[in-house]
């Protein structure tokens, strides 16, 4: 069996689990989410943890056990805690600003960027070479911080641009300076 896929995904207390086929809704204090799963996956609340089998042990559905337990973990996870990416901006004259719900960045392009929000996903501006991107939704929160990473990804000669927190950059020596004897 999956090692992911056979552990139970405990549902505290002060969150509603909702089951209808294949489509599951989680209630929690920060929000609701609801997904619709794969339709061979047998999804079950029990004693206060949600259990997910698998109706055979062919390849595709073995894939899915795990996938399908992550998915819902994270469902009860957003609901409860959230998620939060962190990115900083690295580089002279590197700022973020907050306007409204949009986010304006001038990363040494000619114009600034503006990158706004979809529903369910904030951005803090906590200083002005940090962003932080908030949601009930992992997928959503990552999918908005790699489109903040991609506006200036960090180049390896000087590590400029914009990095997620703790990310290391591979850095290269670049040119050798005169001649070499």
């Amino acid at each position: 069996m999956s090692r992911i896929g056979r552990q139970p995904v405990p549902v505290p207390p002060g969150v509603e689990v909702r089951i209808d086929g294949n489509n599951v809704k989680v209630k929690g204090p920060k929000g609701e989410l609801e997904r619709n799963l794969h339709r061979d996956m047998i999804i079950k609340y029990e004693d206060g943890n949600l259990l997910v089998e698998r109706p055979t042990e062919s390849k595709t559905h073995k894939s899915l056990h795990g996938l399908t337990r992550t998915l819902l973990n994270n469902m009860v996870v957003g609901v409860t805690k959230g998620f939060q990416k962190n990115l900083e901006l690295v580089g002279v004259g590197f700022r973020a600003a907050k306007q409204g719900k949009k986010l304006v960045l001038a990363v040494g392009y000619s114009h600034p960027v503006e990158i706004e929000p979809e529903a369910g996903v904030e951005i803090e501006v906590p200083a002005p070479n940090k962003i932080s991107v908030s949601g009930i939704d992992k997928e959503r929160v990552g999918a908005l911080a790699a489109v903040i990473h991609a506006v200036r990804e960090p180049e390896p000669y000087k590590g400029k641009g914009i990095r997620y927190e703790g990310e290391k950059i591979r850095r290269k020596a670049g040119k050798a300076g005169g001649k070499l004897k």
